[in-house]
């Protein structure tokens, strides 16, 4: 973009200015599938009414997608990770959205060019909230989706993609499903191996059954089978792709989570060619699923137990290019499970046992994090993502020779709810915000070799406050090396924050004269009180307790050199900046604050709701006292 001017420039232009995008900052709504990881190596998320779209391997947002007019509940790329091994080279990549209104939309991905355009909305949309979207690639032009709402209606959909860039897409209903009064929350579908291009979907929701449909490209989708024994409501559910045994691939593994913790894998088998093995689906017969002249036996494969709290996502590890003749895939037997316990895990079955065993462990054990919403896998399978609670992501990649090794990774980072109130630092070296998810963040550029030649990317860089209300308003003032700012919420103080020597700088105290290390939170988590270098630190004993998250538990904030942008752990641990004053006056929750170009001298105004609240105050910033109230 560029604005013209009516002054001169120094370079003797045409008088015109170019500005350009530099950073976006947003996190992830607070919904299970709402992130997804396409073929593209790009994942997709909610962030409010827009779906955001982000490099993993940059750590950066690249662009916002506007369009929907409610919230985003879920993505889906098109084609996804799964997909992968047969897309690396499409020229054109999809991606599914929708929202709270039941509004879903189509976007192209144009990967030359690397631009985005609105394809189109489909027509006929659901009259509640979507809750999850899902897809398989049919061909290179050609998918098929469904969608399902909390308004108790499935839709199942194909469309064709143009053969040139810029064409219209295809849009055809195939089929309606009303489920009822207890609605579905996960979606899978797949191709039925050996049935010449029949499609299975499974549904689960709130009646802890998983659904079976069967149906074809042209015809309707019928009620083939249930499948019961969680004994909460159903997650998420997941199709392997056809797995190679003996030479064939007669055999799809279905791999469902729970609200009961548990996560079970089904295997739906073609009868007839199938060789009996000696294992636990040998002996637990389950239902028979028919698809026209095909018939398969669907049963318990295994059941997995580890997780302490519901299980809100399972997915399998996409499928690598094979190098064997006739065989184009490999689909690895690797599950990822993600969990509120706020760990995920890998399941692999044991060499020798065949037994599924939990083999690598991940987890945010920040104790201002309250689970995961969602795991998946790259496209390669070597990095996984999750998103949280609160709105953060995560991101761990096997960095391994001979064994794994699991090491988190650098993320985008944002705020959750509305930006309030946005303040640069007094040199302009970095961007404060605040917002209504109750947290202060600073943004900055980060220098390092690696940025020189492309540009300084922007990262998260601290986060100085975790707050018990919503924050509405701040302001940067004069302080020990420029660091200091004040902050109003929805409370009737404002609250004055100093940089801590955890942070790589040493400031003073203005009364004692002693160094502040860092900051603790309140059980309320209002005020944040200081960490003294000289005081000494008495870490209560974990002993017998090493895995309990509790506010006795939570670690000092430390020294810490930093040679990458800090990761969700230490943001939420190491960065918070403590208080130094609270400045009283108002007597409503504070509206918006503001200083002079000195720094010395804070004016705030609070809510009005009568003729005694009708104030704007003046504060003195070395006193921390009322100066003027104005009337």
């Amino acid at each position: 973009m560029k604005v013209h001017s009516e002054m001169g420039t120094s370079g003797g232009g045409d008088g015109s200015v170019e500005v350009k995008r530099a950073f976006i900052g947003a996190g992830c709504n607070r919904i299970v599938n709402n992130v997804s990881y396409g073929a593209s190596d790009f994942a997709a998320f909610g962030s409010q009414n827009a779906v955001a779209i982000f490099c993993p391997k940059s750590a950066q947002i690249l662009t916002t997608l506007p369009g929907h007019k409610a919230s985003v509940n879920c993505t889906h790329w098109l084609p996804s990770a799964k997909f992968a091994f047969k897309a690396k080279h499409f020229e054109r990549h999809y991606l599914l959205s929708g929202d709270a209104e039941g509004a879903i939309i189509l976007w192209e991905l144009s990967v030359l060019e690397g631009k985005w355009r609105h394809v189109l909305q489909v027509p006929e949309s659901h009259k509640k909230g979507v809750t999850c979207i899902s897809a398989i690639m049919v061909s290179e032009t050609e998918a098929i989706f469904a969608s399902t709402s909390s308004d108790g209606t499935t839709y199942i959909w194909e469309v064709a993609f143009p053969s040139t860039s810029g064409g219209e897409c295809k849009l055809s209903c195939l089929n309606s499903i009303s489920i009822g009064s207890k609605p579905m929350v996960a979606l899978s579908l797949a191709e039925l191996p050996g049935s010449n291009g029949r499609i299975v979907l499974a549904m689960g929701g709130l009646d802890s059954k998983i659904h079976l449909y069967c149906g074809e490209r042209t015809g309707q989708f019928v009620h083939a089978c249930e499948l019961k024994g969680h004994t909460d409501w159903i997650r998420c559910l997941d199709f392997s792709l056809p797995i190679h045994i003996d030479d064939t691939t007669e055999t799809i593994l279905l791999v469902s989570s729970s609200q009961d913790r548990g996560i079970r894998i089904w295997k739906v088998a073609l009868r007839g060619d199938t060789k009996e093995e000696n294992s636990l689906a040998s002996y637990i017969k389950g239902p028979v699923l028919v698809a026209g002249t095909s018939s398969y036996q669907v049963s318990l494969e295994s059941l997995l137990i580890g997780h302490e709290d519901w299980v809100y996502s399972v997915e399998w590890q996409p499928p690598s290019s094979a190098s064997g003749e006739g065989v184009s895939y490999y689909q690895p037997q690797s599950i990822l499970s993600a969990s509120m316990d706020k760990t995920m895990m890998i399941w692999q079955p044991e060499r020798t046992s065949g037994i599924w065993m939990n083999v690598v462990t991940v987890g945010e054990l920040s104790h201002c994090a309250l689970g995961f919403y969602g795991g998946h896998w790259s496209s390669n399978g070597d990095a996984i993502l999750a998103h949280g609670y609160g709105g953060s992501f995560h991101i761990w990649k096997n960095i391994g020779v001979d064994s794994d090794n699991w090491q988190p990774q650098k993320v985008p980072s944002g705020h959750f709810a509305a930006v309030t109130d946005i303040s640069w630092a007094r040199l302009g070296e970095y961007l404060l915000s605040v917002s209504h998810d109750q947290t202060t963040r600073i943004f900055a550029p980060w220098q390092n070799e690696a940025s020189l030649s492309n540009g300084d990317a922007w990262h998260e860089i601290a986060r100085p406050q975790v707050h018990g209300h919503d924050i509405n308003c701040v302001t940067i003032i004069q302080g020990k090396g420029n660091h200091r700012y004040v902050s109003g919420a929805d409370e009737k103080v404002a609250r004055t924050l100093n940089h801590a020597v955890s942070q790589d700088s040493v400031f003073e105290d203005l009364q004692t004269g002693v160094q502040v290390l860092g900051a603790n939170m309140s059980a309320l988590g209002l005020s944040q009180k200081p960490i003294y270098v000289q005081a000494k630190q008495e870490t209560p004993s974990r002993i017998g307790n090493e895995n309990l998250d509790t506010l006795e538990t939570i670690p000092d904030a430390v020294p810490v050199v930093l040679t990458e942008p800090p990761i969700e752990d230490q943001l939420a641990w190491h960065t918070l900046w403590p208080e130094s004053h609270k400045l009283y006056g108002h007597g409503n929750e504070l509206f918006s604050l503001c200083c002079n170009h000195q720094g010395n001298l804070v004016a705030s105004s609070c809510k009005v709701c009568g003729q005694s609240c009708k104030a704007l105050i003046i504060i003195s910033r070395t006193r921390a006292n009322v100066i003027m109230n104005l009337q």
